[in-house]
């Protein structure tokens, strides 16, 4: 087994300087998961959430013992204290929200998928650089030490040129009409909630593809719940990816190469290892230590720019968010699948 040292592992610490203060905007499952891990983040404070219902907000902050509770989004981005928004809402939210809070100069830690398509985000990405305002993707995908060193061993040529990517990301279900996931008001279907992992992966290895074919099969309420995508690069390369709200997959992702290949294991978009297999020689097994876990390592990374003063992230940067989402638009095309707020971008 091969051990690796990320290089960026204390990016959260103060080092002298005060804590970065984060308010919470939304109160459910995946905002729970981001108070919990960046409460614990050295450097770091949780000094405030909001919700569209005061009891729920007060709640959530009793839980993580946030000082601050709003009943509204208005009340947490005026919130002198606050230095960055992580907007956890629903997908067709994150356009109102996130805007919000960039208009009141609040830098923004956005979840994905981005928005609902390549127009909103463009919307986003402009009021940023206008305000000069910091704006990322929360793809933690992107700050996983160890798919950064997956990239960067391919890029360095490891595995020779690359030929195929197969990755996907599904879920048992089943989720009844009245989900958010069977909603297409709130961007429901398998392909923004869980889709838009092996496409940012494939992405991160190979760029915005030149052809993209899809099928799908879809619920009564319009929005995909089984999706097989093939994304197509002029080098030849070719990507088969797949999600679902309705199967439990592997949630694997393999990359091969003409001189070998690269594995990851269940859970690759938050992976502790991968495998690297080249010929005429033995499996590698690479880990790469860090002191950061889960979702510290996006935030980690939020903190590390905003000290630096850099308004998007060499991690994850804005254009590639906007080409998954050209993409993730581009499946949705071929399968059928709406939203409401969808037009041409």
């Amino acid at each position: 087994m091969t051990a690796e040292r990320d290089g960026d592992g204390g990016v959260g610490e103060a080092g002298g300087e005060r804590p970065v203060r984060w308010g919470v905007l939304a109160t459910g499952g995946i905002a729970a998961r981001f108070a919990g891990d960046v409460g614990s983040l050295p450097g770091a404070e949780v000094v405030a959430v909001a919700s569209r219902g005061e009891a729920s907000a007060k709640a959530f902050a009793d839980r993580f013992d946030i000082p601050r509770a709003y009943g509204d989004w208005a009340g947490l981005v005026a919130d002198p204290e606050v230095d960055v928004v992580y907007v956890a809402t629903p997908h067709s939210a994150h356009r109102a929200a996130a805007g919000l809070a960039l208009e009141a100069g609040k830098a923004v830690l956005c979840e994905k998928a981005f928005t609902l398509n390549s127009r909103e985000a463009r919307e986003l990405v402009a009021l940023a650089r206008e305000r000069d305002l910091f704006l990322m993707e929360a793809m933690w995908m992107y700050c996983s030490p160890v798919v950064r060193r997956t990239a960067e061993l391919i890029a360095d040529g490891a595995i020779g040129e690359v030929r195929t990517i197969q990755a996907d990301f599904g879920l048992q279900g089943p989720f009844g009409p009245e989900h958010r996931l069977r909603d297409p008001a709130l961007g429901g279907g398998a392909l923004l909630d869980l889709g838009v992992y092996p496409v940012s992966f494939a992405q991160l290895i190979l760029g915005e593809p030149d052809r993209v074919q899809a099928d799908a099969l879809l619920s009564p309420e319009g929005v995909d719940l089984n999706t097989g995508m093939l994304l197509g690069w002029e080098s030849g390369a070719t990507a088969l990816l797949s999600c679902s709200v309705t199967a439990a997959t592997p949630s694997t992702a393999t990359v091969t190469g003409t001189a070998g290949r690269i594995e990851l294991p269940s859970g690759f978009f938050a992976p502790d290892s991968f495998v690297l297999r080249r010929d005429g020689h033995d499996p590698e097994q690479h880990t790469v230590e860090s002191p950061l876990e889960g979702m510290q390592h996006e935030a980690a990374e939020v903190m590390r720019c905003l000290r630096a003063g850099e308004t998007q992230s060499p991690l994850v940067p804005l254009e590639a968010c906007r080409g998954v989402l050209r993409s993730l638009h581009a499946v949705g095309d071929r399968v059928g699948v709406r939203y409401p707020v969808d037009e041409p971008s």
